[in-house]
């Protein structure tokens, strides 16, 4: 396949501007005609994120669903917002090509890697399948995995794949190095509740002072996850958990006493580590300094052996050595009924979210030429 019609896919899908904050219908109903033309069966999971913005999960299949095996690819349609883009030949939704590089907001992450998986589809013979071939493409990947939950728990596609156990590539940008684990994250959010007023009288509440003794705690948790050997992990890289706190109390000017005070944390556990002690540790503080506590984000590690066969299978197929780690996270953590996960795509991550975001065009042939051996060799 020539890299013009890749070119013309990513430059189809860019076009969407599918923030996570915005609906993602439109792309999400771009890549289900494009299934629906290669025969794939599609299924649809809407839901309603936090913000009430309705959103569209879809799934395809095809191929003989009686057998076991075969192979999934995983996408996410949403990119991260565009407060500022720095390349000026192009506006962020509008792929640009110079050189060998494609610009544009999600070209890399991850719209580039979705792109090589619908062209490889192109380019076999669907008629031909001995073993089912599988899509799923969630919305709120980038803002902690919402629409993954939602295909986990309410989509009959995803019940049938975890009968089949195909193995299943998330195309996240690797540089087209194979991953075997990747570390979880876990977010959470402390609220203080005070009363605005002049500060030069007594008739306001400061919301700061509850939240004082709770960052201490925070602090204190953070210096024992640099320090305890129960929060890292030699196989990843950093090695610990980076337990990460943000505090804002909204105060528009000094002489207003803050009516609220919010702290934020993330962390990133790890294989065999007690998140949910961490989360307790903090709720229970957070309730005994008077504050509302919410958990926004508990997605678990992902982690398989790096002898298993399909890790095997991956490495014969990219001509890697070896597989690695990485710190970020992806779907994965929502998909753990399925066991022969794999992370693998075109792109380098460091280019992801930045702000001349660009894939490698060499990356992109290789990434559609990689998934396509892989459908020939796992469905054909």
């Amino acid at each position: 396949m020539s890299s013009a019609r890749i070119i013309e896919i990513l430059s189809d899908l860019v076009r969407y501007p599918s923030v996570s904050s915005t609906e993602n219908r439109s792309i999400s109903h771009y890549v289900i005609e494009f299934l629906e033309q290669k025969n794939l069966k599609c299924e649809q999971v809407a839901y309603r994120d936090r913000d009430g913005v309705e959103k569209l999960n879809l799934l395809a299949t095809v191929g003989p669903q009686n057998q076991s095996g075969g192979l999934l690819y995983c996408a996410h349609t949403d990119v991260v917002p565009v407060s500022d883009w720095s390349f000026e030949a192009s506006g962020p939704f509008d792929l640009y090509q110079a050189d060998h590089k494609l610009y544009g907001r999600g070209s890399c992450d991850m719209k580039g890697s979705l792109a090589c998986f619908l062209a490889a589809i192109e380019s076999v013979d669907i008629s031909q399948l001995r073993f089912p071939l599988s899509i799923i493409c969630t919305a709120d990947e980038e803002t902690g995995y919402q629409g993954a939950a939602q295909v986990a728990q309410h989509s009959k596609i995803f019940r049938t794949l975890c009968e089949q156990q195909p193995l299943t590539i998330i195309g996240e940008p690797t540089s087209l190095q194979v991953i075997h684990a990747h570390k979880g994250i876990y977010s959470f959010k402390a609220t203080s509740h005070g009363r605005a007023a002049h500060s030069s009288t007594l008739e306001g509440i400061n919301a700061n002072l509850k939240m004082i003794p709770f960052l201490q705690e925070m602090k204190q948790i953070y210096d024992e996850t640099l320090s305890c050997a129960d929060w890292q992990h030699e196989a990843f890289s950093p090695t610990g958990i980076s337990w990460n706190i943000g505090i804002n109390d909204f105060t528009q000017a000094v002489n207003i006493t803050p009516e609220q005070s919010v702290c934020t944390v993330s962390f990133r556990p790890m294989p065999d580590q007690q998140a949910d002690a961490l989360l307790k540790r903090a709720s229970d503080v957070a309730r005994e300094c008077g504050l509302d506590f919410e958990i926004l984000c508990q997605a678990p590690p992902v982690f398989v052996d790096d002898k298993a066969e399909h890790i095997q299978q991956m490495l014969e197929l990219t001509g890697n050595k070896e597989s690695h780690t990485v710190s970020y996270g992806t779907d994965a953590a929502m998909f753990l009924d399925l066991k022969n996960i794999v992370i693998c795509g075109p792109g380098d991550i460091a280019q992801a979210h930045t702000d001349d975001e660009w894939i490698d065009i060499v990356q992109l042939e290789q990434g559609v030429d990689l998934y396509r051996r892989a459908i020939e060799r796992l469905c054909l």
